[in-house]
C-alpha cells in the first residue's frame, strides 16, 4: 500500500521479498498490478518446504532467511541505503536488521505489526496452545533479544506492542518509535470497480439481509460471536430475514474448523449462518464487502487489538456494526468517520453483561442495513494509505536524525 508514495515523498526504495513459486498457499495475481512499475522487486528463493518440514521448520522466514541474508548483503555491498525497515509478521528475517547493521553501518526499524515474542500462551493449557508452541516461543524469544536492543526505531500498529518491547529491553527505550496503523487503500477500490470483480467462492442471498464478516476467527473471538447471536436471537423478531457469512476463518488449509457454524449449531441458529473457513485473496474480499448489507466485526476486548482491517471496512461504504474495547482506536475511528455502530467493553465483562450491552444498540442494528454511507474521503483522509505512508517517511527521517546525532 506504502509503495505508490514513497517517491513522491522523497524516498527511493527497493524491495526483498520471497519469490511466490516458493510460497505455500492461494495467491492473488491481482496484487502484482499494484506494484508501481517504479519500484525495484529482488526476489529470493527459499527451501523447499517437504524438506525442512520434516524437522519442524515450515516458516517461510526460516526456509528463506540464507537467501535474505544473501541478496541484502549483496546491495548493501553495490550501493549505499539510508536504512533497512523490516514490515513483516515473519520475524526471523528481521534479525538481519543487527547483522546489516553491525556490518555496513545502516540503520533498522522494525514495524511490530503483531507481537514478535508472543508471551499469550504461557500461561495457557497445553491442551489450548499451538502446535511445537515451546519451540516457536524458544526460537522468537531468543531472536527478539538478539536483536531489537540493537532498532533504531519502532513501529507498531498498537502503542502497547511498543511499550513492551522497551520495558523488556531498557537500552532502548528512547530510540524514535510511532504507531501506524495500516491504512485503506484507495487505488485497490478503484481498481475492482475499473474490472468490475465479483466475490469468489460465495454468491450473496439476494433475498435476504447480508451480514459480512471477512478474516480470521479463533477461540477467543467466539465469546463475542455468541453475545451477539444470543442479543440478536432475543431483539430480533424476523430472524430469518437475516443470513450471516463468515468468510476466511481459518489460517490452515486441509481439514475446515468451522468453529462459527458449530456455535450457531449450539445457539439454534442453523440456516442463518454460513462459514467459508477457506481464505480468499484480497481483491475478492474487497468486491464481496462492497456486496453486502452490513459489515459485522466482532472485534476484541483487547484494547492494543486494532484490527488493520477496519480502515478497508470503512472505505466499502457499507455500515459496520463491532464489538471493541472502549479505549481502542478502531472505535475511535468508527465513530469518527460516522461508519456505524460500535458496542464499547472494557475487557472484563462476563458473557451476560456483554449481552446485555450490546442489547442497547440492537435497536439500532434493525435498521442498519437501510443506512446510506455518508462516509466521505475527506473524512478518513488521514486514515488513507497515503496520509500513512507521509507519517512512515517522517519517521524514517526521525530515525536518521536520531543516528546522525548519536554518531556526532
Amino acid at each position: 500500500m506504502s509503495l505508490h508514495y514513497y517517491k513522491e515523498f522523497g524516498w527511493d526504495v527497493e524491495v526483498i521479498c520471497v519469490d511466490e513459486k516458493f510460497v505455500e498457499g492461494f495467491r492473488d495475481n491481482y496484487l502484482l498490478e499494484t506494484v508501481p512499475e517504479n519500484v525495484l522487486v529482488h526476489r529470493v528463493e527459499a527451501w523447499p518446504l517437504s524438506a525442512t518440514s520434516r524437522f519442524g521448520l515450515g516458516s517461510l522466514s526460516i526456509r528463506s532467511y540464507y537467501y535474505f541474508k544473501k541478496k541484502g548483503t549483496a546491495l548493501l555491498k553495490r550501493k549505499k541505503f539510508d536504512l533497512v525497515f523490516f514490515s513483516t509478521t515473519m520475524f526471523h528475517v528481521c534479525a538481519l536488521g543487527r547483522y546489516w547493521k553491525e556490518k555496513f553501518g545502516v540503520p533498522f526499524v522494525i514495524d511490530l505489526q503483531d507481537p514478535w515474542r508472543n508471551d499469550f500462551y504461557l500461561s495457557k493449557p497445553k491442551a489450548e496452545r499451538p502446535p511445537k508452541f515451546w519451540l516457536a516461543h524458544f526460537i522468537h524469544k531468543h531472536l527478539e533479544a538478539m536483536t531489537m536492543p540493537y532498532a533504531d526505531g519502532i513501529m507498531a500498529v498498537s502503542r502497547g506492542y511498543i511499550e513492551e518491547v522497551k520495558k523488556r529491553y531498557p537500552v532502548i527505550k528512547n530510540i524514535p518509535s510511532v504507531v501506524i496503523p495500516f491504512g485503506c487503500a484507495v487505488k485497490d477500490f478503484e481498481l475492482v470497480k475499473e474490472r468490475n470483480l465479483q466475490p469468489e467462492i460465495i454468491g450473496l442471498n439476494d433475498h435476504k439481509i447480508n451480514v459480512v464478516y471477512l478474516g480470521a476467527v479463533t477461540k477467543y473471538f467466539l465469546p463475542l460471536i455468541q453475545a451477539f447471536f444470543e442479543s440478536f436471537k432475543k431483539n430480533i423478531r424476523e430472524t430469518a430475514k437475516y443470513h450471516f457469512y463468515f468468510i476466511g476463518t481459518s489460517y490452515t488449509t486441509g481439514k475446515p474448523n468451522r468453529m462459527v457454524e458449530k456455535l450457531a449449531e449450539d445457539l439454534d441458529m442453523q440456516g442463518l449462518v454460513t462459514e467459508v473457513s477457506e481464505r480468499i485473496s484480497y481483491f475478492s474480499a474487497i468486491a464481496t464487502m462492497q456486496q453486502a448489507d452490513i459489515l459485522f466485526i466482532p472485534g476484541s476486548m483487547d484494547v492494543d487489538y486494532n484490527a488493520s482491517k477496519i480502515y478497508n471496512n470503512i472505505l466499502a461504504k457499507k455500515p459496520i456494526f463491532s464489538v471493541f474495547n472502549n479505549r481502542s482506536l478502531v472505535k475511535e475511528i468508527v465513530e469518527k468517520s460516522n461508519a456505524g455502530i460500535v458496542v464499547g467493553v472494557d475487557g472484563q465483562e462476563t458473557l451476560e453483561e456483554i449481552v446485555a450491552l450490546i442489547d442497547q444498540k440492537m435497536g439500532l442494528f434493525e435498521t442498519l442495513h437501510t443506512h446510506v454511507s455518508t462516509v466521505e474521503l475527506e473524512m478518513i483522509e488521514s486514515f488513507t494509505a497515503r496520509n500513512k505512508t507521509k507519517e512512515q517517511v517522517a519517521f524514517f527521517n526521525s530515525v536518521i536524525l536520531n543516528k546522525q546525532k548519536i554518531s556526532l
